[in-house]
């Protein structure tokens, strides 16, 4: 019988420093078999650990679009997170996985898109932007609002600019007031307050949105109150909450749900249906 806890190994392969407490790490699979057949969806994640130190949940901020690759962008913020940054090329590490529901590309498709991310919260975002550009013909026009506390903390500076340049995509970027330096070209502003200025029209388009929860909050209500979006077209993650990926340790349940294994994504909509408890 096997055993549901124990992670397959693999193998660092590059470390790409995104800001000075953000990593990311590209790995592969030591059963090459293995890394052939794994797949997943945007907004998934898997169970990083850390041999003799201990393992988290992190989306995969690569995009099943790109067979072989798997990625995840991890910021430094405890003792597991700073074992992984301590990590070299070609050290070894455990993956489980994958877990969690995915973005509903189904119902993406034919949508023009709104992708609202702050800091970290890109990196569920970078998954789903590569696989939607990665199959431009099935989605509409793309507008992605990007924000960090300041222009050192952006993460994915050189995609950022790649996006910016591909078809029938708009990205602004921002950065919160005292944040910008001398060449900063953007917006200036907390990220809910800029998506309110550029006012996006919510005709037949889904908003995607990840980021600190304060963040999140305020983009829910702009987006619901004068912009118009009905909570059905409003999706964000809940990431924060989850902990074993597995539904048994109960760090995540509101009520009947558990986030690793209902989600980690949800409708607004489906949120406001969980009551008082969310």
């Amino acid at each position: 019988m096997e055993n549901i806890y124990l992670p397959h190994s693999a193998i660092v392969k590059e470390i790409i420093s995104e800001t000075a407490d953000i990593k990311t790490f590209r790995l592969t699979f030591e059963d090459e078999r293995l890394q052939k057949s794994f797949t997943y969806l945007a907004g998934q994640f898997v169970e990083f650990s850390v041999y003799g130190v201990g393992e988290a949940p992190f989306c995969l901020a690569s995009s099943p679009t790109r067979p072989g690759q798997i990625e995840c962008t991890i910021k430094k913020m405890g003792k597991v997170t700073q074992a992984i940054h301590d990590l070299e090329v070609g050290d070894q590490v455990g993956i489980r996985g994958p877990y969690g529901n995915g973005f509903p590309l189904k119902e993406l498709r034919g949508k023009n898109l709104v992708l609202v991310g702050g800091g970290i919260g890109l990196a569920p975002l970078r998954s789903l932007i590569q696989n939607v550009l990665d199959k431009r013909d099935e989605y509409g026009d793309v507008l992605i609002i990007y924000g960090a506390k300041s222009t050192e903390e952006l993460v994915y500076q050189k995609e950022l600019e790649e996006w910016e340049n591909s078809p029938r995509v708009k990205m602004v970027l921002t950065v919160d007031p005292g944040g910008e330096d001398q060449k900063w070209q953007g917006e200036i502003g907390f990220v809910p307050t800029i998506l309110e200025k550029v006012n996006p029209s919510p005709d037949n388009r889904m908003l995607i949105t990840c980021g600190p929860p304060i963040m999140i909050r305020y983009v829910l209500l702009g987006a619901t109150g004068e912009m118009g979006y009905r909570p059905q077209q409003i999706i964000t993650t809940l990431e924060m909450k989850m902990k074993c990926g597995l539904g048994k340790c109960g760090r995540c349940n509101i009520g009947r749900v558990y986030i690793c294994k209902d989600g980690p994504v949800f409708t607004y909509q489906q949120l406001k249906d969980l009551g008082n408890e969310f």
